[in-house]
């Protein structure tokens, strides 16, 4: 059962119909070994970086959970999918009733990906765990991501996970753990992937099309994430980086040009996919500075960056609950880092 998601990046492969996953062989083998032993937890929090492979690893522990029911008889490790075979195929379509993708929904009015998980999207699985129960086989929710639950929505996730139905396994997938609740994280079984290494990178973009050496400009600023490299490759993202780099080196708002400049860039029409690459990429550089102040000993400015990075998510949380406009969404951030 395969619900609305957010649109694929371009260049990219849906993670249901993806044969391939690099750089990430150690999780792979702890999931088939935790399988295979039938002690499994109910619920795995699978962490790390957006687009580094989390919802891949899903759906390909999700194939072979349900081409091998038995976990006693299960090989020790995870195989590429089979597109061809019936489990491959239904769920690359979306027509396994065995799986169940829970994703932001598409609101109808606008036909546009709504901001948050809504507590209906949540309750739809009681239905799907309901109309499966039945066969014995295993029923898998793949939650993508958890960090996009609202309030209500989580609570109702929390109350499914206190008392799982038999053979139901839950794929929690969180790009920032710590924005979940205490308790849903208390209820899983972490398992966090580190960020792909620039040779992992390189094999991840050639088996999306990329000639062999082709990025290799972007790969140092992918900071081991596919999907910040395809942002970079198709969606202006290097010019975005490099504008931004050259304002915050500037130092102060005296030179407002560049920064309306940059702002009207990423509030123009169709520019979805390039806003939020410059949203993510405030966030971290400004994680990134503030590590750096840590190590030379500048607690003070360490702290204060710290700072600005947590009013930073939070802004961009509120611009995108509330629909503001991008524009002035970016000439705040600049008030932020100078004001």
């Amino acid at each position: 059962m395969k619900e609305a998601q957010p649109g694929l990046l371009e260049g990219a492969i849906p993670p249901e119909s993806n044969t391939a996953l690099f750089g990430h062989d150690a999780a792979q083998s702890f999931l088939a070994s935790a399988y295979r032993s039938g002690r499994m937890h109910h619920a795995i929090l699978i962490e790390g970086a957006e687009g580094i492979g989390k919802a891949t690893l899903a759906y390909r522990f999700a194939h072979h959970v349900l081409t091998h029911p038995d976990p006693l008889a299960a090989p020790d490790r995870i195989a590429d999918p089979d597109p061809d075979d019936m489990v491959g195929r239904q769920i690359a379509s979306g027509a396994s009733h065995n799986v169940l993708h829970l994703a932001r929904p598409v609101d109808e009015k606008t036909g546009k990906v709504k901001s948050v998980i809504t507590v209906d999207e949540v309750r739809r699985s009681a239905k799907f765990f309901g109309q499966t129960s039945g066969t014995g086989n295993w029923r898998i929710a793949i939650i993508d991501p958890a960090d996009d639950l609202n309030r209500n929505a989580a609570n109702a996730l929390l109350k499914i996970l206190e008392e799982p139905p038999k053979r139901a396994l839950f794929l929690v997938l969180s790009h920032t753990p710590g924005r979940l609740l205490p308790t849903i994280r208390s209820r899983c079984l972490s398992l966090r992937l580190q960020p792909l290494s620039p040779p992992d990178l390189d094999r991840a973009l050639g088996h999306l099309g990329a000639a062999p050496g082709e990025i290799d400009s972007i790969i140092k600023l992918s900071e081991g994430s596919v999907a910040r490299a395809l942002m970079l490759r198709n969606y202006g993202g290097v010019d975005i980086a490099e504008a931004f780099v050259d304002i915050l080196e500037r130092g102060s708002l005296d030179n407002r040009e560049p920064i309306y400049k940059l702002a009207e860039t990423l509030a123009a029409r169709d520019r979805d996919v390039a806003y939020q690459f410059f949203t993510e990429l405030a966030v971290d550089r400004v994680r990134a500075m503030a590590g750096e102040a840590g190590t030379a000993g500048d607690l003070a400015e360490a702290d204060r960056l710290a700072r600005l990075s947590t009013a930073l998510v939070e802004h961009f949380a509120t611009a995108a609950a509330y629909n503001l406009d991008r524009k002035q969404t970016v000439l705040h951030v600049f008030s932020l880092f100078f004001g």
